[in-house]
């Protein structure tokens, strides 16, 4: 359902069983999957590429070209997937040369005013809650959860199934499994209710927490803690995935906080 009071360029492409709300744009060079809702005044720009079944709210703007004075106009896209909700205000820029995209995955709840600058990857179900500033060139992980009025500094890698408090500004990176808290960032332990909700067992979570002691608290410095968890630590998925995230740093790894460590032991 189209309203005559949108305006629609005749060489988007939408998809079956869309809702097209009035003042709506929509530019040439966009492509929306069946059964999404674009809510009243949203603006849809080129390059947008929207999945199935997702809501766009009123105000928000996708695809907009980047905030970047190195930009020249290259064709570049915003990549949006399915089942994901686009909350009031929200502004998604396109990619540049680095990425040529902006990638935001399925099932990602993005609240409103949230702005996701250009070449950010976003996994997915995540959740950005209201008024997280991302950067360019963000990384994020599968459910990752990033508390609102949070800012992330461009280039900055967050893990997956991570837990940032609200009002934190995120200038180091933050490995899998993780919350962090605190001014300088510092890691508060396991994300463990979440961890819990998505199926990670006892036997599982100790083996995260025994990693992240030996990371944060056995008095080596970060290179050294590999190589000792790569030595005392059973080959796993998850043991594989936070060693390669911590070497593979160029931002380094926010710290640790010996108060909260000294709690997560008890856990």
């Amino acid at each position: 359902m189209t309203q005559p009071l949108a305006h629609i360029h005749p060489n988007a492409k939408i998809g079956k069983n869309v809702t097209i709300e009035p003042f709506v744009t929509i530019q040439g060079d966009v492509i929306i999957g069946d059964n999404t809702w674009i809510g009243p005044n949203a603006v849809i720009c080129d390059g947008a590429r929207i999945g199935s079944n997702c809501q766009i709210h009123a105000g928000a703007v996708i695809s907009n070209i980047p905030q970047d004075l190195k930009f020249k106009g290259e064709i570049t896209t915003t990549e949006i997937g399915d089942n994901t909700i686009i909350r009031e205000f929200v502004t998604i820029n396109r990619g540049t040369t680095d990425k040529y995209k902006t990638v935001i995955g399925a099932n990602c709840l993005i609240m409103a005013y949230v702005h996701v600058a250009h070449d950010c990857v976003i996994g997915n179900h995540c959740i950005l809650v209201n008024s997280v500033q991302l950067a360019g060139h963000v990384e994020i992980g599968d459910f990752a959860i990033i508390g609102g009025t949070s800012a992330v500094l461009q280039f900055v890698r967050i893990g997956k199934h991570t837990m940032i408090a609200g009002g934190s500004l995120v200038r180091k990176d933050v490995p899998h499994y993780t919350r962090a808290a605190h001014e300088p960032i510092a890691y508060s332990g396991l994300n463990i209710i979440g961890l819990r909700r998505r199926g990670f067992n006892a036997e599982k979570i100790a083996e995260l927490q025994e990693i992240y002691r030996l990371i944060y608290m056995n008095g080596q410095n970060t290179s050294e803690a590999l190589k000792t968890i790569e030595a005392q630590v059973p080959a796993s998925e998850e043991r594989d995935e936070i060693v390669e995230f911590v070497r593979n740093s160029k931002k380094g790894i926010m710290r640790g906080n010996n108060k909260t460590l000294t709690d997560d032991i008890n856990i």
